[in-house]
C-alpha cells in the first residue's frame, strides 16, 4: 500500500524540494504533499497545530521546534544554504550591485523596492539598509508583502527591484536575477530537515530525507540557487 507523506517547509526550499519529490514518487509509488509558507508563518502555523511528517526550515527554526517538541532533535540535519539576490523584471536594465558602494546607488536610484516581511529574508533586508545607511531614504519607497515569491511584485510592474533568497527569485517568471548582495552585507540562509515528532511513517520519512540528501543531486540544487549541505 502507498504511503502518503507530508513536508512542511519555506518558499526559499520549496523549487528544489517540487523537483525531486517526482522522482521519489515514481521509485517508490508513495505520495508527497508539500505545504509551503514565508518561514516565520510556517513556524506559527506548526506551532499552531499544522503537522506532516518532515520538515524544512531555516536552522536556528528548526532547533527552536525540536526544543519544544514538535520535531524529533536527533533527526535535524543540514539541508542546503542560499544567499540574497537582488531581481528586476525581465528587460529591464540591471542596476550596478558589484561593490556596496555602487549596489547603496542603485537602490537609491531606485523608484521602488520590494522584500517580505515574513521570510527570513526579508526581515534581515531592513536590518541590512539600517546598517549601510539608507533606511530613513528607502522606507517610503519600499512595497512589502507578508510572504510569498516578491519577485512577482516586481514583474506585475509594482516594484522596480526585488530583494530576496536567490532560489526564491529564480522561481519567478519573467524576473531576471541580478545576483548576489555584495559580500559586506550578505547574508548566509541555512536550512535543516527534521523529522515530525507525531509522524506515523517515521520509517518512510526517514527513507525520503536520505533521498533528498543524496549528494548525486547537487547540480540541481544548484539549478535552483542552492548549494546543498555537506553529509554528516
Amino acid at each position: 500500500m502507498a504511503i502518503e507523506l507530508k513536508i512542511l517547509t519555506s518558499n526559499s526550499t520549496r523549487p528544489v524540494l517540487d523537483a525531486l519529490i517526482p522522482a521519489y514518487e515514481k521509485s517508490t509509488g508513495n505520495k508527497v504533499s508539500l505545504i509551503a509558507d514565508s518561514a516565520k508563518a510556517m513556524v506559527e502555523r506548526i506551532k499552531g497545530g499544522e503537522t506532516g511528517d518532515i520538515v524544512v526550515l531555516g536552522t536556528g527554526a528548526l532547533k527552536d521546534l525540536a526544543a519544544a517538541g514538535f520535531v524529533t532533535d536527533a533527526s535535524c540535519r543540514p539541508f542546503a544554504r542560499a544567499v540574497v539576490g537582488v531581481g528586476v523584471r525581465s528587460g529591464s536594465p540591471h542596476p550596478d550591485i558589484s561593490s556596496l558602494e555602487a549596489f547603496k546607488k542603485s537602490l537609491l536610484a531606485a523608484k521602488s523596492i520590494a522584500h517580505t516581511t515574513q521570510g527570513a529574508s526579508g526581515m534581515y533586508i531592513p536590518v541590512m539598509l539600517e546598517k549601510i545607511g539608507i533606511a530613513a531614504e528607502m522606507k517610503p519607497k519600499t512595497v512589502t508583502r507578508t510572504g510569498g515569491y516578491i519577485g512577482r511584485v516586481v514583474v506585475s510592474g509594482e516594484a522596480e527591484v526585488a530583494l530576496q533568497q536567490i532560489p526564491e527569485l529564480m522561481a519567478v517568471p519573467g524576473l531576471d536575477v541580478v545576483g548576489p548582495l555584495p559580500a559586506k552585507v550578505q547574508k548566509v540562509f541555512e536550512t535543516s530537515i527534521g523529522l515530525v515528532v507525531q509522524s506515523s511513517n517515521a520509517a518512510a520519512a526517514e527513507a525520503l530525507v536520505q533521498f533528498f540528501r543524496d549528494t548525486t543531486h547537487g547540480p540541481l540544487f544548484q539549478s535552483k540557487g542552492l548549494e546543498q549541505a555537506a553529509q554528516q
